[in-house]
Order: C-alpha cells, then sequence, then structure tokens
C-alpha cells in the first residue's frame, strides 16, 4: 500500500510538473520558435510589401559583407565592447558582491541600491526618468565631460594611440557599466554564501592571510558562478540595445526592410555563439580544470 501510495504521489507530482511546463512550452512555440524560424526564412528571401516571400540564398548576407560599408564597422564596435565590458563588470561585481555580503549595519539597505538599477531599468519608469537618452548616458557625461575632459588625460599621459583610446572608452562608459551590474552582484553573493566556513576556519589555524584566502578559497570557489556570470554578462552586452548592429537592424525592421535586418541579426547571432563557445573551451580548460 505504501508503494503505491508513493506512486501515486510521484505521479500526481509528475502531472502537476508537465501542467506548468506545457505553459512555457505553448508560448515559447507561439512567441519565440514561430518568429526565429520566420527570421530565418526573411534572412534567406526577398522579402515584398505584404509579406510574400522568395527564395534568394545568401544574396543578402553576401551584401552585408562585399558592399555595406557600415557593416563590418558595426560589427567590429559590437564584438569589441565586450573587451572592456566583460572584464569592469566582472571585476566590479565581484569587489561590490565581497564588500555587501560582510556583517554591517544597513547592508541590506546598501544590497538594494546596487540591485535598484535592474528594477529601474526593466520599466516604463525609464522613459520619464530619463526623458531624452538614458539615464546612465547623462551621468557618464556629467563625469567626463562636465568634471573632466577624457581627452586631455590621455594627452597628458602620452599613452599610445590604441590603449588611450581603451582607457577613454572605458572611462567613458563605466557608469552605463555599473549601472548594468546589479544581477551579477547578486549571483557573486549566492556565490559567496554557498562556500564553506570551515575552510576559512582551517585557514586561520594555518595562519593564511586574507589575500590567500581570496586566491586559494574564494575565487576557485566561485568558478561556476563566475561562468555564469561572464556568461549572462556577454548575452546582455551582445543583446543591449545599444549595440550598432541591434539598433541598424532594429530602425530596418521598422521601415519595412525585413530581408536584410533578419540577414545581419542572424550573421551577427552566428558570430556570438562562435565567440562564446571560445570563450567556453578555454575558461573550461585554463581554469575549471585547475581550479578542479
Amino acid at each position: 500500500m505504501k508503494k503505491r501510495k508513493l506512486r501515486g504521489i510521484e505521479s500526481l507530482k509528475s502531472k502537476y510538473g508537465y501542467m506548468f511546463v506545457s505553459i512555457w512550452v505553448i508560448g515559447f512555440v507561439l512567441f519565440f520558435a514561430t518568429p526565429l524560424i520566420q527570421s530565418v526564412i526573411y534572412s534567406l528571401s526577398d522579402v515584398v510589401i505584404g509579406g510574400e516571400t522568395s527564395f534568394a540564398g545568401i544574396k543578402h548576407f553576401k551584401m552585408l559583407l562585399t558592399e555595406d560599408p557600415d557593416y563590418t564597422k558595426n560589427l567590429s564596435a559590437s564584438l569589441s565592447s565586450i573587451l572592456y565590458s566583460l572584464p569592469l563588470i566582472l571585476v566590479v561585481s565581484l569587489v561590490l558582491a565581497l564588500m555587501l555580503n560582510q556583517e554591517f549595519r544597513g547592508r541590506l539597505f546598501f544590497r538594494a541600491i546596487y540591485f535598484l538599477p535592474v528594477i529601474i531599468a526593466t520599466g516604463v519608469v525609464l522613459k520619464y526618468i530619463s526623458g531624452y537618452g538614458s539615464t546612465t548616458d547623462k551621468v557618464s557625461e556629467s563625469v567626463t565631460d562636465n568634471m573632466f575632459q577624457v581627452t586631455d588625460i590621455m594627452n597628458v599621459l602620452n599613452l599610445p594611440a590604441g590603449i588611450a583610446e581603451y582607457v577613454q572608452t572605458i572611462i567613458s562608459n563605466i557608469f552605463s557599466l555599473l549601472w548594468q551590474s546589479g544581477i551579477q552582484i547578486v549571483l557573486f553573493i549566492s556565490g559567496l554564501q554557498s562556500i564553506p566556513s570551515s575552510l576559512y576556519e582551517a585557514s586561520r589555524v594555518e595562519g593564511a592571510s586574507k589575500w590567500e584566502d581570496f586566491w586559494f578559497i574564494t575565487f576557485p570557489s566561485l568558478s561556476r558562478v563566475t561562468l555564469l556570470v561572464a556568461i549572462f554578462t556577454m548575452i546582455d552586452q551582445f543583446t543591449s540595445s545599444t549595440s550598432p548592429i541591434i539598433e541598424t537592424a532594429y530602425s530596418k525592421m521598422q521601415t519595412g526592410i525585413y530581408d536584410v535586418s533578419s540577414a545581419m541579426l542572424w550573421f551577427y547571432f552566428l558570430i556570438v555563439i562562435a565567440v562564446m563557445g571560445v570563450f567556453l573551451i578555454l575558461y573550461n580548460r585554463m581554469l575549471m580544470r585547475r581550479w578542479g
């Protein structure tokens, strides 16, 4: 009788599970899979007004790479932005998570403050707050232009042109990147709280310093969380509405040019998948195996 009851409970749980998952599956098929397949068809076809399509093969992809002078420029700008945004967001979010994970008065308040931009940026409230242009752009402009000139600092330091441009880009976008670090901070805090305290107690007995605790206990223990944060950040940056490729493709969609815009996004998507695949392979071979 007990076995039958257990089987009955398990089957009931599985039915409830399928019932809840079915809602997501229906939503995925109707609102994601169908438009995704349609965009693939559009990228390989000539689309006329009214939605009629005629197969064109890779015609639009060739046109973007050989005839459109702005596409490769926007493509390199969208991909190169990850070179400074990813390291900066990872470092800043990890440092802030380490600070917010300490025991001090008002900790919950400061955690809410750092997560507040995520709540604001996901709603229509941001449009009324910012007016014209984003809030982060206005803050960055006030710091980099009104308080000091970034170009003047670069001229004083006499840095090479490539390094000076890289540093100037980081400084100009530092507040917008900080604005996007809320979820990463939460993920790092959850990872820090999952580290057993017995490891730190053993290190104190051995006489290890805080610096050694970080490099030999904290950082290796956050290897999987760091990978999750890195993947989330890359997806967030690559799909940002401020990306030149995304911005150009959406503007073409609004004018009814669905074939070229779909080809732009799919080629960009394939390159992003390749970049993320290389990153995962290098991270797994160079760091995960070593920490494991």
